[in-house]
Formats: structure tokens, C-alpha cells, sequence
């Protein structure tokens, strides 16, 4: 490895370090906990972003509709926006890229429905059109951003904000929340009492 390489990685892994240190925990807690109860009530969650966002989103779509089912605890009822090309290229199409999270969101969307909305920059405009959607409809909003948190991290019922303007490590992060959240989601029913019938005790 040529010495630059190893200024640009040790540097990388310090700057990286330095970011997670500043993690908003208590709003990671509260999307924790935002999301248990939709668990628990049969709410929606619908996840969007755009190019990595996109494939964290898709990530986190897999991650929270597979991994966290357990026997006598409802499942999550869990959307990707970003992952039916048909529909996102007829609406790119026809109604400009800026509503195709919209106006999927708009034919499903109910109040205390959770929509997460990932942008790094926080300014991804069909995200924050979809927030939108969203808030109108009295569903509960997540938004995990980077840079400054642009629009999305004022718009937004938690925040979830990476402070850094190194647009690798914001998609770094934003996956390890991801892997975080439905890692504590996974537990807290795992640690959780369960009935004699075999159902869990909510």
C-alpha cells in the first residue's frame, strides 16, 4: 500500500470514529420506539432514498421484513419506495422525478403510518415532497440526513442527522443506524415474556 493510501484510510477510520461519537442516540431511541409501536398496532412503514440512499432504504426494507420476525409478534407491514422500478420509472416519467415517492405514499399512506425518509445532503427533493405527503396524512416521520440536515432534518418528526459532510461516511453511518435500529428491535421481543399459549405478551 503506497504511503498516501495509508494517510487517506487511517484518516477515514479517525474522522469516521470522531462522527459516531456524535450520534443523535435519543432520537435513534425514539425512531426505536416509534417503530415498536407500529409493530405492535399494524401501522405501515414505508423507507425512500435516492442512489445509496436508495440502497440503504432497500436495506433497511429487508432487514426489518425479515430478520425481526418472531413467533406471536406481528410482523412488519414494511415498503420500499425506491424498490419498483415500473412504477418509479412511470412516474419519473410522466410526473417529473420529484414525486415518484409522492405519489406511491399518496395511494397508501394513513395517519400514524411511518414514513423514513434518507437523503445525505437533506435535500433531495422527492424525498421531501414525500415528507410532505406524509405529514399531511398525520403520519409519523423520520428523516436520517447528513451534511447540515438540509430541509429534511427540520421537516421531520426525529431526526436522525450524521454530522459530516464526507458523503461516505453519512452512507456509512446511516447503515450502521440501520443495522442498529432493527438490531434493538429484534432484542426488545426476544427479551420480551411470552404467554403460555406461545403468543407474546404485549
Amino acid at each position: 500500500m503506497l504511503e498516501r493510501d495509508i494517510v487517506v484510510t487511517d484518516t477515514y477510520l479517525h474522522d469516521l470514529k470522531v462522527t459516531l461519537d456524535q450520534l443523535p442516540m435519543d432520537s435513534i431511541q425514539k425512531a426505536i420506539d416509534m417503530l415498536h409501536e407500529a409493530r405492535l398496532n399494524g401501522r405501515k412503514i414505508f423507507i425512500m432514498g435516492n442512489g445509496g440512499s436508495a440502497s440503504t432504504a432497500s436495506h433497511f426494507v429487508c432487514d426489518l421484513g425479515k430478520n425481526t420476525r418472531m413467533q406471536g409478534w406481528p410482523n412488519f407491514k414494511v415498503i420500499g419506495l425506491a424498490d419498483n422500478m415500473a412504477i418509479f420509472s412511470a412516474l419519473a416519467n410522466d410526473e417529473g422525478y420529484g414525486n415518484v415517492f409522492s405519489q406511491q405514499l399518496a395511494n397508501l399512506v394513513e395517519a400514524e403510518d411511518i414514513v423514513i425518509g434518507i437523503s445525505a445532503s437533506g435535500k433531495s427533493s422527492n424525498v421531501l415532497n414525500a415528507i410532505e405527503v406524509a405529514r399531511q396524512a398525520g403520519a409519523v416521520t423520520i428523516g436520517m440526513s447528513g451534511y447540515d440536515g438540509g430541509h429534511l432534518a427540520s421537516m421531520v418528526d426525529i431526526s436522525v442527522h450524521v454530522p459530516s459532510f464526507c458523503i461516505e461516511h453519512v452512507e456509512d453511518i446511516h447503515l450502521m443506524v440501520e443495522h442498529m435500529i432493527t438490531k434493538a428491535l429484534k432484542e426488545r421481543v426476544n427479551a420480551a415474556p411470552v404467554q403460555e399459549t406461545g403468543e407474546a405478551s404485549f
